[in-house]
């Protein structure tokens, strides 16, 4: 097992940050803990230059104390095949932005070990990615022709409709079957997104929670159930939605089971799936969120937990 001296985090910018949610802080701090050097840095500051990887980085020192969580040093540049972990955790759209920089560090990848693998996170988007399993997901829909989505709808009644890259809850649609805003809303689409966009059957179990379980190196971890505001569809926590506290039910045991070969096989260390009653409705791969949460409500320390699996990777 090779030792961890430095650690870079590919980030929104730490200031921008909500620490009270924020699982990347939380990852963070269980890294500044067991005495790693932190080095933070915005995806724009990579650079590819005569086959080497650069970053423009900056020694990071944590606080859990809201209003002074952070103290950046001085601004280096740094080849990134010298950090010993990259932590790959900005924050989606995944769009050729997330993408490019998925390409340059897959360069340093595995010598220098990135979580999550770039070149697997760039080939497995979230909402693609999970319609390899689709006996466990409720019928779905991937299409930008709306002749198909509205046949869809008259299928299956309700549905909800939103982007194929989107993340946070954003431009996420509840459309019932006599909903006339559809062919506006397809329009707005359209103009908004190059891309498919995806459908999926309305699941009423939703008013009792969306369920994010995360895992790490393909077992599960953690769950926080997150329950919509009552007139809004949407169970993100960035759009409202309302934590709680959450066992695994057999059936998302089940679930577990069956998807953990496919992301150790892929060289997922942390992964966050979204469940709906007794549907899995994405795999989140590119910056799953939820640690915090979890351990709020008296769960699994999950960022020490990936931190050993990680370094039983190194």
């Amino acid at each position: 097992m090779a030792k961890i001296t430095n650690v870079a985090v590919q980030m929104d910018h730490v200031s921008t940050i909500n620490i009270a949610g924020d699982s990347t802080f939380a990852m963070s701090l269980e890294a500044q803990a067991r005495g790693y050097r932190l080095f933070h840095y915005t995806p724009d500051r990579l650079s590819l230059r005569d086959g080497k990887v650069y970053a423009t980085v900056e020694p990071m020192e944590l606080r859990d104390v809201r209003g002074d969580h952070v103290t950046l040093g001085p601004p280096e540049r740094v080849d990134l095949s010298t950090m010993d972990v990259v932590l790959l955790r900005q924050d989606p759209p995944f769009d050729m932005a997330y993408i490019t920089s998925t390409h340059l560090l897959e360069r340093i990848h595995p010598k220098t070990l990135v979580v999550n693998d770039p070149a697997w996170v760039r080939n497995s988007p979230e909402k693609i990615f999970v319609t390899e399993f689709a006996d466990l997901m409720p019928a779905t829909l991937i299409t930008r022709d709306p002749v198909e989505i509205r046949r869809f709808r008259d299928e299956m009644g309700d549905i909800i409709l939103k982007p194929l890259y989107g993340n946070g809850g954003a431009g996420v649609f509840h459309s019932t079957r006599d909903d006339r805003n559809l062919s506006s809303l397809l329009e707005m689409f359209g103009q908004m997104f190059r891309e498919p966009f995806i459908a999926q059957q309305y699941l009423p179990d939703v008013r009792k929670g969306d369920k994010r379980i995360l895992l790490i190196d393909g077992e599960p971890a953690g769950a926080i159930n997150r329950v919509p505001a009552e007139h809004d569809s949407r169970s993100n926590m960035h759009a409202g939605g309302r934590a709680e506290a959450a066992e695994l039910t057999a059936r998302e045991k089940e679930i577990c089971a069956r998807i953990g070969p496919a992301l150790r096989e892929r060289g997922f260390l942390l992964v966050g799936i979204d469940v709906i009653g007794d549907y899995m409705t994405e795999i989140n791969v590119t910056s799953p969120t939820g640690l915090r949460e979890v351990r709020n409500f008296g769960g699994a320390d999950i960022a020490a937990l990936l931190w050993d699996a990680i370094e039983r990777k190194r």
